[in-house]
Protein backbone atom coordinates (compact mmCIF):
# COMPACT_ATOMS: atom_id res chain seq x y z
CA UNK A 1 0.00 0.00 0.00
CA UNK A 2 1.08 3.78 -0.84
CA UNK A 3 1.94 5.60 2.27
CA UNK A 4 -0.89 7.84 3.28
CA UNK A 5 -1.44 10.38 0.79
CA UNK A 6 -1.52 13.89 2.22
CA UNK A 7 -5.61 14.74 1.83
CA UNK A 8 -6.74 18.61 1.79
CA UNK A 9 -9.63 20.59 0.33
CA UNK A 10 -9.25 21.59 -3.13
CA UNK A 11 -8.13 24.93 -3.64
CA UNK A 12 -8.66 27.71 -6.61
CA UNK A 13 -4.92 26.82 -7.44
CA UNK A 14 -5.54 23.33 -8.06
CA UNK A 15 -7.74 23.80 -10.79
CA UNK A 16 -5.43 22.67 -13.73
CA UNK A 17 -4.01 19.68 -12.08
CA UNK A 18 -7.21 18.44 -11.41
CA UNK A 19 -8.52 18.60 -14.87
CA UNK A 20 -6.11 17.13 -15.97
CA UNK A 21 -5.49 14.43 -13.99
CA UNK A 22 -9.41 13.44 -14.37
CA UNK A 23 -9.32 13.70 -18.39
CA UNK A 24 -5.71 11.87 -18.24
CA UNK A 25 -7.43 8.98 -16.43
CA UNK A 26 -10.47 8.76 -18.16
CA UNK A 27 -8.89 8.32 -21.29
CA UNK A 28 -6.87 5.74 -20.00
CA UNK A 29 -8.22 4.04 -17.34
CA UNK A 30 -11.85 3.95 -19.06
CA UNK A 31 -10.95 3.04 -22.29
CA UNK A 32 -11.59 -0.58 -22.04
CA UNK A 33 -15.13 -0.14 -20.74
CA UNK A 34 -16.73 2.45 -22.87
CA UNK A 35 -16.57 3.33 -26.62
CA UNK A 36 -14.15 6.32 -27.71
CA UNK A 37 -17.21 8.89 -28.32
CA UNK A 38 -18.16 8.12 -24.57
CA UNK A 39 -14.97 8.49 -23.21
CA UNK A 40 -14.19 12.03 -25.28
CA UNK A 41 -18.04 13.40 -24.12
CA UNK A 42 -17.24 12.68 -20.29
CA UNK A 43 -13.64 13.90 -20.24
CA UNK A 44 -14.72 17.09 -21.83
CA UNK A 45 -16.60 17.24 -18.98
CA UNK A 46 -13.73 18.21 -16.95
CA UNK A 47 -12.63 21.43 -18.29
CA UNK A 48 -10.66 23.77 -15.93
CA UNK A 49 -13.96 25.95 -15.95
CA UNK A 50 -15.98 22.79 -15.45
CA UNK A 51 -13.77 22.07 -12.28
CA UNK A 52 -13.43 25.22 -11.19
CA UNK A 53 -17.52 25.63 -11.03
CA UNK A 54 -17.34 22.46 -9.28
CA UNK A 55 -15.33 23.38 -6.52
CA UNK A 56 -18.15 26.12 -6.25
CA UNK A 57 -20.67 23.10 -5.79
CA UNK A 58 -19.51 20.78 -3.72
CA UNK A 59 -16.81 19.88 -1.38
CA UNK A 60 -13.32 18.65 -3.40
CA UNK A 61 -10.44 16.87 -1.98
CA UNK A 62 -7.46 16.07 -3.16
CA UNK A 63 -4.56 13.44 -2.64
CA UNK A 64 -1.16 14.91 -3.30
CA UNK A 65 2.23 13.46 -2.59
CA UNK A 66 5.88 15.89 -2.18
CA UNK A 67 5.31 16.97 -6.26
CA UNK A 68 1.62 16.56 -7.57
CA UNK A 69 -2.00 16.05 -6.96
CA UNK A 70 -2.17 11.86 -7.19
CA UNK A 71 -5.96 11.54 -6.96
CA UNK A 72 -8.95 13.94 -6.45
CA UNK A 73 -12.92 13.07 -4.99
CA UNK A 74 -15.91 14.88 -4.01
CA UNK A 75 -18.95 15.58 -2.22
CA UNK A 76 -22.23 16.96 -3.06
CA UNK A 77 -25.14 16.31 -0.35
CA UNK A 78 -25.14 12.24 -0.27
CA UNK A 79 -23.91 12.04 -3.93
CA UNK A 80 -19.81 10.93 -4.19
CA UNK A 81 -18.58 12.32 -7.29
CA UNK A 82 -15.41 12.88 -9.68
CA UNK A 83 -12.78 10.24 -7.76
CA UNK A 84 -9.86 9.49 -10.01
CA UNK A 85 -6.86 8.58 -9.26
CA UNK A 86 -3.62 8.91 -11.76
CA UNK A 87 -3.45 5.84 -13.57
CA UNK A 88 0.08 4.90 -12.43
CA UNK A 89 -0.78 5.54 -8.87
CA UNK A 90 -4.10 3.32 -9.07
CA UNK A 91 -4.05 0.39 -6.92
CA UNK A 92 -2.05 1.74 -4.09
CA UNK A 93 -4.66 2.67 -2.09
CA UNK A 94 -5.12 6.33 -2.77
CA UNK A 95 -8.70 5.87 -3.56
CA UNK A 96 -9.57 4.45 -0.32
CA UNK A 97 -7.76 7.02 1.63
CA UNK A 98 -9.59 9.85 -0.22
CA UNK A 99 -13.40 7.80 0.00
CA UNK A 100 -12.26 7.65 4.04
CA UNK A 101 -12.22 10.78 3.77
CA UNK A 102 -15.52 11.39 2.15
CA UNK A 103 -17.14 9.01 3.82
CA UNK A 104 -15.66 10.78 7.18
CA UNK A 105 -17.30 14.71 6.21
CA UNK A 106 -20.53 12.90 5.29
CA UNK A 107 -20.69 11.42 8.59
CA UNK A 108 -20.22 14.91 9.81
CA UNK A 109 -22.75 16.40 7.57
CA UNK A 110 -24.85 13.39 9.13
CA UNK A 111 -25.12 12.05 5.80
CA UNK A 112 -26.92 8.39 6.12
CA UNK A 113 -26.43 6.89 3.25
CA UNK A 114 -23.97 7.48 0.46
CA UNK A 115 -25.06 7.31 -3.36
CA UNK A 116 -21.96 6.89 -6.36
CA UNK A 117 -22.82 7.15 -9.69
CA UNK A 118 -20.05 4.61 -10.57
CA UNK A 119 -18.55 3.46 -14.27
CA UNK A 120 -18.09 0.42 -15.51
CA UNK A 121 -13.85 0.73 -14.60
CA UNK A 122 -14.73 1.49 -10.62
CA UNK A 123 -18.27 -0.77 -9.88
CA UNK A 124 -15.66 -3.48 -8.50
CA UNK A 125 -13.47 -0.25 -6.51
CA UNK A 126 -16.88 0.43 -4.65
CA UNK A 127 -17.60 -3.24 -4.06
CA UNK A 128 -14.74 -3.76 -2.30
CA UNK A 129 -15.45 -0.47 -0.28
CA UNK A 130 -19.10 -2.20 0.71
CA UNK A 131 -21.08 0.04 -1.60
CA UNK A 132 -24.04 -2.18 -3.26
CA UNK A 133 -25.36 -2.11 -6.55
CA UNK A 134 -28.67 -0.09 -6.44
CA UNK A 135 -29.75 1.17 -10.21
CA UNK A 136 -28.38 1.12 -13.81
CA UNK A 137 -28.59 4.04 -15.49
CA UNK A 138 -27.84 4.44 -19.39
CA UNK A 139 -26.95 8.10 -20.93
CA UNK A 140 -27.13 7.06 -24.71
CA UNK A 141 -24.18 4.89 -24.58
CA UNK A 142 -22.61 5.51 -21.31
CA UNK A 143 -23.49 2.51 -18.88
CA UNK A 144 -23.02 3.65 -14.93
CA UNK A 145 -24.23 1.54 -12.01
CA UNK A 146 -25.67 3.83 -9.31
CA UNK A 147 -24.55 1.65 -5.53
CA UNK A 148 -24.53 3.41 -1.97
CA UNK A 149 -23.60 2.54 1.19
CA UNK A 150 -25.22 2.85 4.59
CA UNK A 151 -22.91 4.94 6.74
CA UNK A 152 -22.48 4.19 10.74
Amino acid sequence: MFQRANIRPAQDADVNQISDLVQRTIRISNGRDYSAAVIERVANNFTTGMVHEFLRQRAVLVAHDAEKIVGTAGLQGDVVRTVFVLPEMQGLGIGRQLMDAIETLANREGVPILRVPASLTARSFYARLGYVEINEVLHGEERTIVMEKVLG
